[in-house]
């Protein structure tokens, strides 16, 4: 037989099989998870094929493989480099002002690749679910995990799904795992960073963590905060358009702003010099940092990163990111030679404090 029509027969088959699925599927009767939808039968086809498959829906997910077998088109240039991810989520609560714990998964890994340099492709997801959990609530996570993907451009490809008894979990965790291509140019790292290089942040700090914080409903205190989560590829695209010498980056995720800053001058070897006049922090966010004396330097961002610039290219890449959307980013310091390996803090009238790596966690569970 010619390889060609082979080939050809092979993809319908795969099409028949996915079709044969859709117009078959399992019905979900229950309204909460039982340890039944991890059992691997009826139940948890059920769950599969009416949760999650109508929020992620695309053909490579449909063939319900344990993997995504994709097209090496989907992914691009496979000579060069890559950059892969995985991490897993725990934040509470699982629903949040600004997000959820999907879009969360989502972003995050796509995140973590676009710093790396690299262009998120696809991703995969697992879910270990809290017997209990509203099937409800569990549809919401899934289609904002959904359009999360969509709004970054990745495509969720394979995922698995594991029911606890309850107690044995806090209702819902997600790990994800992604790939992407580093374009050709691209090398980010501690080794480029110079004297002289500018440090710039894409926007306001601190708002995840206390819009977490707040919807925890713990403190007798309400603020109308919302979480930054979002993704930040194509902000990340933007900036080495601009920028084709940027040296490095980071997202200011778990430790805050003050914790990168630190991994930076630590890495590098130099000194960090931050203006804490440029350092943008929305007047509610700053607020509910002072009332629980929590600096808003060491608190979480999940839509924010931090890049290194030459001097030259720092005002192109600034303008770059407000014309991308990421109006209030702009430049909040610079390499120095002394102090080295340490991060100051220049206030506004003319001092300086040392600023340290986060000791302890003064907001654990924020992602």
């Amino acid at each position: 037989m010619d390889p060609k029509n082979r080939l050809n027969d092979d993809e319908k088959k795969v099409n028949s099989n996915i079709s044969r699925v859709r117009s078959r599927p399992h019905r979900l009767t229950d309204s909460y998870v039982t340890l039944a939808h991890g059992a691997g039968g009826k139940a948890s086809a059920a769950l599969v094929e009416q949760v999650f498959y109508p929020a992620f829906d695309n053909d490579i997910l449909a063939q319900g493989g344990d993997s995504g077998v994709v097209d090496a088109s989907l992914i691009g240039e496979i000579t060069g480099r890559i950059a892969m991810s995985t991490d897993s989520y725990v934040v509470n609560p699982i629903e949040f002002p600004g997000g959820t714990i999907g879009e969360l998964a989502v972003n995050g890994t796509v995140n973590d690749i676009a710093v790396a340099g690299g262009q998120p492709k696809v991703i995969t997801a697992a879910f270990v679910l809290e017997e209990g959990l509203d099937i409800a609530t569990l549809t919401r996570i899934v289609k904002s995990m959904r359009e999360a993907a969509d709004t970054a451009g990745v495509t969720i490809i394979a995922g698995d799904t594991k029911v606890v008894p309850k107690g044995a979990c806090d209702r819902l965790y997600i790990t994800t795992a992604g790939i992407g291509v580093i374009p050709e140019g691209r090398d980010f790292g501690y080794h480029r960073v110079e004297e002289g290089d500018r440090i710039i942040c894409s926007g306001p700090i601190a708002d995840h963590g206390m819009a977490v914080m707040m919807a925890r409903g713990d403190l007798a205190m309400t603020a109308p905060i919302q979480s930054d989560t979002r993704a930040v590829n194509a902000l990340v695209d933007a900036v080495c358009a601009a920028a084709p010498d940027t040296r490095w980056m980071r997202d200011a995720t778990r430790g805050g702003l003050a914790t990168v800053m630190n991994e930076l001058a630590r890495g590098s070897g130099k000194g960090v010099a931050l203006d804490d006049g440029a350092i943008r922090v929305r007047e509610l966010t700053r607020g509910a940092c002072d009332v629980l004396g929590i600096d808003p330097l060491y608190v979480a961002n999940e839509g924010t990163f931090t890049a290194v610039v030459p001097a030259e290219q720092a005002d192109a890449a600034v303008a770059a990111l407000h014309s991308a959307g990421a109006d209030q980013a702009g430049v909040i310091g610079r390499i120095v030679a002394e102090p080295a390996e340490s991060v100051v803090l220049v206030t506004g009238f003319g001092g300086t404090r040392m600023v340290d790596m986060l000791v302890g966690d003064p907001l654990p569970r924020i992602c």
